[in-house]
């Protein structure tokens, strides 16, 4: 039979330690959101594709929560310490931030599974050398799939337009694929789950996606050939065909054009005053950005606690007469009076039990050694031995036998 009670307090200690380390992430989100608004404002207003790339950033957010500086910059300590201890101590908090994203993830996945399975039976035509499939909603053009994607496009527009028209539409959805939109879509969407508590991921994704759909625009004027004017008339078509429509698509997909007539306004604007760009710059741009991006993670990665960290200290607990533990010392004193080898557990006897008295420690005394911790204060594994006073040797020799089959211990050092 499963050891229930331990699968629980593994799954305990999952929580709490991811819930301390997805917290800190969340308040460096708040931070950060706040930044590339006001940066998308005030500087990036007129440059689409540096408004674009302002969004990479949040690639760095996710493995903020294990930063050194939590623990090691006394300011940084004074300011955290008291959430940081909530999400260690309060299981009901860890519990209910993962059940939030358990909520969050059935919530914005769903709605990806359910498209999915809504565009999987529709009838396909192949159209410019590529199939499409053809829904009788009202909707705009959308892309669905990551591995194998899918344009869908509405019967209204197959019917109303021409050629070159649909021509234009799927040169655009390909382009969202090119360019790698429905991914960041994707990485969005997990960004939102993992940080559920802070509301400004989703009321500002209209943002983001915004501006990936500025720089698809961008992009497939100056690659197609035609002018501005042709490709926002398409758009314009497109507004007054469908804006007496029905919902558009969910936020799981990328966008041939915005369901609100504001935005498509928006769009138009953009489009009306487009100016060639060149593209070696805003490839040398990205090239920047993204070496940016991967010297950023690799110094948040030197600056971090690994996976597993190995613990020098050695504690001594003692368990009073109703099983209840208290440690009486771990430090730097501790190891003046005990070492250990593979094998013995060596006490200098004297020091030792003169520290016991000083401690008035009348218990069960256990020394404990050579575990590992994820984070300071989520230690696990290690090996324990008894010490019984009365022996008269200078120094006490205790035998012990390494665990080698502790299953929950070795999962938590994993993950």
């Amino acid at each position: 039979m499963p050891d229930w009670s331990r699968i629980g307090s593994l799954l305990d200690f999952c929580a709490a330690y991811y819930t301390t380390q997805l917290v800190r992430c969340a308040a460096f989100s708040f931070v950060l959101i706040g930044l590339v608004m006001l940066l998308r404002k005030a500087l990036f207003s007129e440059r689409t594709f540096l408004r674009g790339l302002l969004w990479s950033s949040f690639l760095l957010v996710p493995f903020l929560g294990k930063l050194k500086l939590f623990y090691e910059n006394e300011a940084v300590l004074r300011m955290t310490w008291r959430v940081t201890h909530g999400t260690m101590t309060c299981l009901w908090a860890d519990r209910i931030y993962m059940a939030g994203i358990f909520v969050a993830a059935i919530c914005i996945f769903g709605k990806r599974l359910h498209l999915r399975k809504s565009v999987a039976g529709m009838e396909r035509v192949s159209l410019d050398n590529t199939v499409v499939s053809v829904t009788d909603m009202n909707v705009t053009p959308f892309t669905v799939g990551l591995f194998a994607p899918k344009i869908v496009i509405p019967k209204v527009m197959l019917e109303s337009y021409s050629r070159d028209e649909l021509k234009s539409v799927i040169q655009h959805e390909r382009t969202h694929i090119r360019l790698g939109h429905l991914w960041f879509g994707l990485a969005w969407d997990i960004l939102r789950c993992l940080l559920w508590v802070n509301p400004f991921l989703t009321i500002f994704q209209k943002k983001f996606r915004a501006d990936l759909e500025d720089i698809c625009d961008r992009v497939c004027i100056q690659s197609s050939g035609r002018s501005a004017h042709e490709y926002g008339l398409v758009l314009l078509k497109t507004l007054k065909l469908l804006r007496s429509g029905t919902e558009g698509t969910p936020p799981a997909v990328t966008y041939a054009g915005e369901r609100e007539f504001a935005d498509m306004k928006r769009r138009m604007g953009e489009i009306a005053g487009f100016r060639p760009y060149r593209k070696k710059l805003c490839m040398g741009m990205v090239a920047i950005a993204s070496l940016m991006i991967a010297v950023m993670l690799l110094a948040v990665h030197t600056h971090s606690y690994a996976r597993s960290n190995k613990n020098e200290n050695i504690l001594v607990y003692e368990f009073d007469s109703e099983g209840n533990a208290g440690i009486l010392d771990y430090g730097s004193s501790i190891h003046q009076m005990i070492s250990y080898d593979d094998s013995y557990v060596y006490v200098d006897r004297e020091a030792f039990e003169n520290f016991l008295d000083k401690n008035n420690a009348d218990g069960d005394i256990f020394i404990v050694f050579g575990d590992f911790y994820k984070l300071p204060g989520f230690s696990s594994g290690g090996e324990s031995c008894p010490y019984e006073t009365g022996s008269d040797a200078g120094v006490v020799q205790i035998p012990y036998q390494r665990q080698t089959n502790d299953w929950m211990a070795t999962l938590f050092k994993i993950l």
